[in-house]
């Protein structure tokens, strides 16, 4: 009818709707819950602030520069009137291009859809639907209305990302920390990915422990998880385990871990008094949580007893992986396993990992000999010991040659004990690089040096190993404030001595060593300086305005 096609080139004429509010856009806004320096859309700021301003750092704000026509956001100060006030206004910008995008009627391109992965149940369906040559991808409705809406969750993740808050029914999973004081505070979130240790102090009494919920352990998992971000499937916090700790500070692992217990007074002392809470998070490649467990530390206080000291722990494992224990974040921390891999087989085919997590040491750590009571190296095979970062160590052993020793065995068995079964191929240069991460590892560089010069009459006499020198170079790496250990260079050198033949019934002792060395690189600061140098200038008296 006549009056269709009218109001339908009305609706026509009068554009699209904005995809986004551009009011509500504000790309300088970076503190939460406070005001941005200069930022005129912040809408945490107010007439107050705005006075303060000297400029607006975002003075227009538009949403999809294709589209033909749109709302845009023009900000500016008035700096006449007294105090200053911002000016906001939001006008019609018309693109002058000829190739510009007239209707946003296309719902699906609004948000990424995930593409629907064939199965037994869905083979068939979709092998008729995308066989043919070409193919309709267009949705169901074509809906041409201009005051349809965004899908409400169009621009939102469903997925957890790195720092997000992990989400629970009520709000977020709490790991109380400290805030100003050593006293508690509950309003710190566990982020997804991100490990913490807190310990803070909560103030409880035998008198009111039952009415204080922090201390209890319905407090720290009667809220379930989401799996993913402002979704509807949860995902329930099991106890793991229950550790009680007596007064003294002897720790025992009861039995049964799906019992509440609760706190309660029995002769004057109040029984169950959460002291630790560690959180375990197991999650999927596509950041979506799947499990999550907590294994409590209980104990007991007495009428003398104003306070406790708590402590908090979270850490995450990705599903169908093995974790592997960290030596700092990132950088190592001193007393820490150096964490060193191996180059496996196959690479660099495509499909392997470069760097292996786990070596035949378990722990996947750089180790060394470890010295034995006796001092016999034949005795000693096997025996590790860990380098910490950040240690020199030496060790050694003794070995007794006779006359009937061969040496062609003798060199692979010194070497199997200095080196260990399997010396690794790299080093982690972080405490916490990834296995892979090409570039986190570094290369151990391997030499070979002798004792003495070997005389041409003893040209062809065999060379045994005797001591293995691994000197790690690392530097701070980072700001100044918070350097981070970093690795940059680690070499092994094996020296060998000649093994000469010896009459019958002489023996010859032979010290067998090994040692590691730790030198740190970093650039000297300059001399007649501290960590910080000083400069003897006068600041103008205006150098911090607007601030204080």
């Amino acid at each position: 009818p006549p009056e269709s096609r009218a109001a339908d080139r009305a609706r026509t004429r009068s554009g699209p709707a904005p995809v986004t509010d551009v009011a509500k856009l504000c790309v300088c806004d970076l503190l939460v819950a406070q005001c941005d320096v200069n930022c005129c859309c912040d809408p945490d700021c107010n007439a107050a602030d705005f006075s303060l301003f000297t400029t607006c750092s975002v003075p227009i704000v538009t949403g999809d520069s294709h589209l033909c026509s749109q709302k845009a956001a023009i900000y500016s100060l008035d700096v006449e009137a007294n105090p200053p006030e911002r000016i906001f206004k939001l006008i019609d910008q018309v693109n002058p291009s000829l190739f510009c995008i007239h209707a946003t009627n296309y719902e699906q391109a609004l948000s990424f859809r995930s593409p629907e992965m064939p199965t037994s149940e869905n083979f068939d369906q979709l092998l008729k639907r995308f066989s043919s040559a070409a193919f309709s991808a267009e949705p169901d409705s074509w809906n041409r209305n201009t005051d349809a809406q965004n899908p409400p969750d169009a621009n939102e993740t469903d997925r957890y990302e790195y720092g997000v808050p992990i989400q629970t029914v009520d709000a977020f999973l709490r790991l109380p920390s400290p805030v100003v004081s050593s006293w508690c505070s509950d309003a710190n979130p566990a982020g997804f990915l991100v490990n913490q240790a807190t310990k803070c102090t909560r103030s409880v009494s035998v008198e009111k422990c039952g009415d204080v919920q922090a201390v209890s352990m319905l407090f720290y998992i009667n809220s379930s998880i989401l799996a993913v971000p402002r979704s509807s499937q949860m995902v329930n916090i099991t106890v793991q385990s229950i550790t009680f700790q007596s007064l003294n500070g002897t720790q025992t692992l009861l039995n049964g871990s799906d019992v509440l217990r609760l706190p309660v007074i029995l002769d004057e002392l109040c029984v169950n008094v959460v002291l630790g809470v560690s959180y375990h998070v197991t999650y999927t490649g596509t950041g979506e949580i799947i499990e999550a467990a907590a294994s409590f530390v209980l104990g007991a206080i007495n009428k003398e007893a104003l306070s406790i000291q708590q402590s908090f722990q979270i850490s995450f494992t990705q599903v169908n992986t093995k974790p592997v224990p960290l030596s700092g974040n990132p950088g190592y921390v001193i007393g820490l396993p150096v964490r060193a891999g191996f180059r496996p087989q196959g690479y660099p085919f495509p499909g392997e990992i470069l760097f292996a997590a786990l070596n035949s040491n378990k722990y996947s750590q750089l180790t060394i000999l470890q010295s034995a009571s006796n001092q016999d190296c034949l005795a000693a095979q096997g025996a590790r010991a860990p380098i910490l970062f950040g240690y020199n160590m030496m060790s050694g052993c003794k070995l007794r040659i006779t006359a009937a020793t061969k040496c062609q065995p003798l060199t692979q068995t010194l070497l199997d004990l200095l080196k260990g079964q399997s010396f690794p191929d790299y080093v982690a240069s972080f405490g916490n690089s990834q296995a892979q991460n090409m570039l986190d590892w570094v290369p151990i560089t391997h030499l070979h040096t002798s004792e003495q010069r070997i005389s041409t009459a003893f040209q062809s006499s065999c060379q045994i190993p005797v001591s293995l020198e691994i000197e790690v170079k690392w530097t701070k790496y980072g700001s100044l404030v918070n350097p981070q250990a970093r690795i940059v260079n680690v070499t092994a050198s094996i020296t060998t001595t000649p093994l000469k033949q010896l009459p019958p019934g002489r023996e010859r002792i032979i010290p067998v060593t090994s040692s590691v060395v730790f030198t740190d690189i970093s650039s000297p600061a300059e001399p007649g300086y501290k960590a910080w140098p000083t400069i003897n200038v006068k600041l103008p008296f205006d150098f911090f305005f607007p601030f204080v």
